[in-house]
């Protein structure tokens, strides 16, 4: 047995099969003994194909970066043909004929996927504790939630299962459950990376697939394989063939002049004094580095940017729910988790009006963001204003549920939906979870480049991340910044 194993970053154990100390099946085997080690108490995996794996370990796998290293992908947006997508829900159960053109460039690299990780229910809630597969528990601390959407492949990469696993980020899903666990995720700025064929621009836009991982040059290297136009794409982001991010991670980073952001874009969101505190210490850290920090902050609206979020996330989510149902039947919509139902019926009841304005909305906030990152090259602010917290904190109480419910049965004979927009309801239900999103929203509103750092650790030894905005399509900055950090020693340990 590899022992070893959980010690290594994916490059690190790439590097290793190539030179012929390990092979591509020990790699397997050692992944596989930490999985049934950690995930019966983490349920962070829940679907394997281990056999599929060790054949592809015999048959040889692609001669890329990360050849035979062991990989999980999110149960979300990543179609990996032959095994069942079910995003998290009660109710969907689809097996793609294809991979989707994301997982087809990242299987391209050599990775060897053996499983696919919890989700909450179509990526809605900023947890992952859905009804279908039970919660996932934090690695530092069980009965914590490990964040979301991607938190069981965050958890898992922090528990050392895999040095790396696909995640999804449509209003923090990267870079929430990767300070929640203490590790590193970056989100690519709009259109980095593919997200067809099936769907061109999740969220108008404001989600984007990658990795989340222990090491900056995993993440980075990934980038360079999988960055750049597909058929059809809604927004394209070209890298021209001089560019490489993992170089990036190798050059040390220019001197810097960062924004600080202290105040959280939520209404009402409290900021938890010891995650202040690991901000005052990645400043001087920064300070210490050479680069040069102020105070700015954005001049949003930030009444109108959580009602702006919500709005398209609604009228997506109710396009998904008729899509789902159009395409695979309606059996797959059938028994959808209270929240998703009541997200859907806000959905439908809104105007193109109402998306118009919200997604005018969204140009306000870019425009804003945009005049600070004039001034500075950076913005520096929390990931998440807490550390992690108990399970059964951010998804609806019963109380909640009984309420959606009762409006989902209303609705059959009464349009209720922009009633219930149009109320104090929404904000009372959503504000659990938008306050969580209070700094992350706002990479998914503007479509710039993000990263949580892994920078402390609370009284209750929880994770807390710091997070950085770069310029859209400055990926190759935030590498740099952040490897300079890792190589300083400045990242918290993960789980392992």
């Amino acid at each position: 047995m590899f022992k070893e194993y959980p010690q290594y970053d994916a490059i690190g154990l790439a590097q290793l099969i190539k030179a012929g100390d390990i092979s591509a099946k020990q790699a397997l085997e050692a992944a596989i003994f930490q999985a049934n080690k950690r995930n019966p108490k983490l349920n962070a995996i829940i679907h394997r194909f281990d056999e599929r794996a060790f054949a592809a370990a015999q048959q040889g796998l692609p001669n890329g970066v990360f050849s035979g290293v062991p990989y999980l992908l999110k149960d979300l947006n990543f179609l990996f043909a032959g095994e069942p997508l079910k995003m998290g829900s009660r109710s969907v159960n689809i097996t793609p004929e294809q991979d989707s053109e994301l997982v087809r460039r990242m299987r391209a690299t050599g990775v060897n996927t053996f499983g696919k990780t919890n989700t909450p229910e179509f990526g809605l809630i900023i947890t992952t504790e859905p009804k279908s597969f039970g919660p996932t528990h934090n690695p530092f601390k069980k009965g914590y939630s490990s964040g979301g959407s991607s938190g069981g492949s965050a958890a898992a990469v922090s528990a050392g299962i895999v040095p790396m696993a696909g995640a999804g980020d449509g209003g923090g899903s990267i870079r929430f459950p990767a300070a929640w666990c203490g590790v590193f995720g970056l989100k690519p700025s709009r259109g980095r990376n593919p997200s067809g064929p099936l769907y061109a621009e999740g969220w108008e836009g404001a989600v984007v697939d990658h990795v989340i991982t222990r090491s900056v040059r995993d993440s980075a290297a990934m980038l360079d394989a999988t960055a750049g136009r597909e058929v059809g794409s809604a927004f394209v982001t070209e890298v021209s063939a001089k560019d490489s991010f993992l170089q990036a991670t190798k050059q040390p980073s220019k001197p810097l002049k960062i924004a600080i952001m202290r105040e959280p874009l939520f209404p009402g969101t409290i900021l938890d004094k010891e995650v202040l505190a690991v901000l005052d210490k990645t400043c001087q850290q920064l300070e210490d580095m050479g680069h040069t920090l102020d105070y700015a902050q954005p001049r949003i609206n930030i009444d109108s940017m959580w009602r702006d979020f919500f709005t398209v996330v609604c009228a997506h989510t109710a396009f998904f729910v008729d899509d789902l149902a159009q395409r695979h039947g309606i059996q797959q919509v059938a028994n959808l988790e209270p929240q998703t139902r009541n997200m859907a019926m806000i959905g439908r009841s809104l105007s193109v009006l109402d998306l118009l304005k919200a997604k005018q909305g969204w140009h306000d906030v870019q425009y804003q963001t945009g005049l600070v990152l004039e001034q500075y090259d950076m913005i520096l602010c929390p990931t998440v204003p807490t550390p992690a917290v108990k399970h059964g904190v951010l998804p609806p109480s019963r109380i909640d549920e009984l309420l959606l419910s009762v409006t989902d049965v209303i609705e059959r004979g009464i349009n209720v939906g922009k009633w219930i927009y149009n109320s104090s309801l929404v904000e009372k239900l959503s504000a659990p979870v938008l306050s969580k999103m209070a700094f992350t929203t706002l990479g998914n509103v503007t479509g710039l480049p993000c990263m949580s750092l892994p920078m402390g650790i609370s009284s209750k030894g929880l994770p807390i991340g710091m997070q950085v905005i770069g310029r859209m399509n400055d990926e190759a900055g935030l590498f740099s910044l952040a490897a300079d950090i890792e190589r300083a020693g400045l990242f918290t340990e993960p789980a392992i």
